[in-house]
């Protein structure tokens, strides 16, 4: 048996107790072996302690749980927060173009009205476009794209695709400038559609309305009629729509009645027009015939005399003052 550096006691223990206890522990560890090896009595064991100690297990790793938990709960915040903001300025851009694409489709079906008048009118047009609006108490003017240099001229009627807007009261080189139906300073001869009385409308001050105060008090008025040019005074064509009536009573003295007529164009909103060209058929007595006679058309061909060819050539007049036959600005 081996002894210790003093050489006073054995290796495995200072005494036999301790020996005996070491060999009770093997024989105990090899029974154990045993029984678990054919029964499998320490799995059961293991299973049973397994519950018991899973708590503290879970106990043990909460605070790294919740470290992890928070860490990941922080970084989905912020993903989702990165992707609510993309999200919302795509929509953003999303709505920008939308109403982009609805002004677009806009102003595109408006233009094609104005084509589609442009081919029912059969006359020679001219399209323009607003730059500037001025639409105060007492002043109705647009200033267009067009001027001296694209052959614009004082007195051309403007209208768009809905009826008639105004007329061109002073050109520059490259714009001009067109005082719009409802300025206090305009008037244009009119004719109620449905009964053919003729009046003037002005415009009226302060709103974007027209006015009619020198109805005669026998005249059949009524709310809903539609007021079209007469073609008096040279200067409007006859038969472009102006309004139609909104109210109509009679005057304060009671002589006359008055009315008020909301505008056919889209005086407010209106961003291309159409400059008219042709003027209309001139007014006044036809030429004198230098030979009297019967009429041509009932003359035989023997003794009928040869007439010299005449032309009639509609004079353009300058900017006209307000009056019931001229529709023009003072």
């Amino acid at each position: 048996m081996a002894l210790n550096r003093d050489g006073s006691s054995p290796l495995f223990s200072p005494s036999v107790a301790g020996t005996l206890r070491l060999i009770v522990y093997m024989a105990l560890a090899c029974v154990l072996m045993v029984l678990d090896h054919r029964n499998g009595w320490m799995s059961r064991l293991r299973y049973g302690g397994s519950a018991i100690i899973e708590p503290v297990y879970r106990l043990a790793s909460l605070p790294s749980d919740a470290f992890r938990t928070a860490s990941v709960a922080f970084a989905d915040r912020k993903l989702l927060t990165e992707a609510n903001q993309r999200l919302r300025e795509n929509l953003l851009l999303a709505n920008a173009k939308l109403n982009r694409m609805a002004s677009v489709a806009e102003q595109n079906e408006r233009l094609k009205e104005l084509l589609d008048t442009q081919h029912s009118l059969g006359i020679t047009v001219q399209l323009a476009r607003l730059i500037d609006v001025d639409l105060g108490a007492y002043r109705h003017r647009v200033t267009l794209n067009l001027g001296a240099r694209d052959g614009v001229s004082v007195g051309q009627v403007v209208i768009d695709a809905r009826g008639v807007m105004g007329q061109v009261i002073e050109v520059m080189p490259t714009t001009s400038t067109a005082m719009l139906i409802t300025d206090p300073n305009h008037a244009v001869p009119v004719t109620i559609e449905r009964t053919g009385l003729r009046t003037v409308a002005y415009g009226a001050q302060g709103g974007d309305a027209l006015s009619l105060p020198n109805i005669p008090v026998s005249a059949d008025v009524r709310v809903g009629d539609k007021l079209v040019t007469s073609g008096l005074g040279g200067r409007f064509p006859p038969g472009f729509p102006v309004g139609e009536i909104t109210e109509s009573g009679q005057t304060e003295s009671g002589m006359f009645l008055a009315a008020k007529a909301k505008p056919a164009a889209d005086v407010a909103r209106s961003d291309d027009v159409l400059l008219l060209h042709d003027l209309a058929e001139p007014v006044g007595p036809p030429p004198a015939a230098s030979v009297a006679g019967p009429p041509a058309a009932l003359a035989s061909p023997v003794d009928a005399p040869a007439a010299p060819a005449t032309t009639r050539t509609p004079a353009r007049t300058t900017a006209p003052a307000r009056a019931s036959t001229s529709g023009g600005a003072q």
